[in-house]
């Protein structure tokens, strides 16, 4: 079924913004799909994410190319993941996706569920806006790179954002700042683990999302294109609050919002206790 223009235009716009923004893109689309009375199509969420991936690549491209320049190098030398700074990168995104892969494939199923409950995102919500007021108390970051177990450490916080309203860049940039990260390399190694996770999520439901069933193309680009610029903005602005240490700001949009959905979620007809 074809999405109508406009809504493929605002949810777009509420994928390029929430997608970097340590506000849970699960969780913002999953209000807007709520209020629009129904489910974006899994094409239109396909090509969303695909926008927003591509705004990580242009923005973090220097990064990206060392990582995996270096990675692929450091497969035949593996001491290379340790002494240049790409391979060092590589490395920590290959030992955090390993349990973002875990933690998201035995809970897809439920979280499917749970994305239609305004309680549940509600209270991931909050859970969020608890990770990103924790930042105004983390240490001052002198690291470049966590350990070893640190990055699964990390890679445990980024799976358990596939929770709809539990931000994937307020829990990894959160995560990174108190293992001792410079702000600035949290911001691009959040982004940077971001990249295998969210490539993985459009290969697997892009092969089911796209067929005769699939409605026109004009609005599923109209949505990709907003959600690539919107997306750059977003993550241009996140790189400057993060490294001015102002993180924790966004604590105060999460909080109202998140007690104002679940008051939604209680005051619904469809509501049982």
């Amino acid at each position: 079924m074809q999405i109508p223009v406009v809504e493929a235009i605002v949810l777009g716009v509420v994928q390029g913004i929430t997608e970097f923004l340590p506000i849970s893109s699960d969780g913002h689309l999953a209000l807007v799909q709520l209020l629009f009375g129904g489910q974006a199509d899994l094409a239109t969420t396909v090509v969303l994410h695909a926008g927003t991936f591509a705004a990580t690549l242009l923005v973090l491209r220097k990064r990206v190319v060392a990582a995996v320049h270096e990675g692929v190098r450091g497969l035949f030398r593996p001491s290379l993941m340790r002494e240049t700074p790409g391979g060092r990168d590589a490395f920590v995104v290959i030992l955090a996706s390993v349990p973002t892969a875990l933690v998201g494939l035995t809970l897809k199923k439920s979280v499917e569920e749970w994305s239609s409950s305004p309680i549940i995102v509600g209270a991931c919500l909050l859970l969020s806006a608890v990770a990103v007021a924790s930042t105004r108390w983390s240490p001052v970051g002198r690291e470049l790179t966590p350990s070893t177990w640190g990055s699964v450490l990390v890679g445990l916080a980024q799976g358990s954002a596939v929770l709809p309203g539990l931000s994937r860049s307020a829990m990894t940039i959160a995560s990174l700042l108190w293992l001792g990260v410079r702000a600035d390399r949290a911001f691009e190694l959040s982004f940077l683990m971001s990249l295998p996770a969210v490539f993985g999520a459009i290969v697997l439901e892009g092969r089911h999302g796209f067929g005769p069933q699939t409605g026109g193309a004009f609005p599923l680009l109209a949505g990709t294109v907003v959600a690539f610029g919107v997306g750059i903005v977003a993550l241009l602005a996140l790189r400057r609050v993060l490294v001015g240490g102002k993180l924790a700001l966004f604590a105060a949009y999460l909080v109202p919002l998140a007690i104002a959905t679940i008051a939604w979620g209680y005051a619904r007809p469809s509501y049982t206790p």
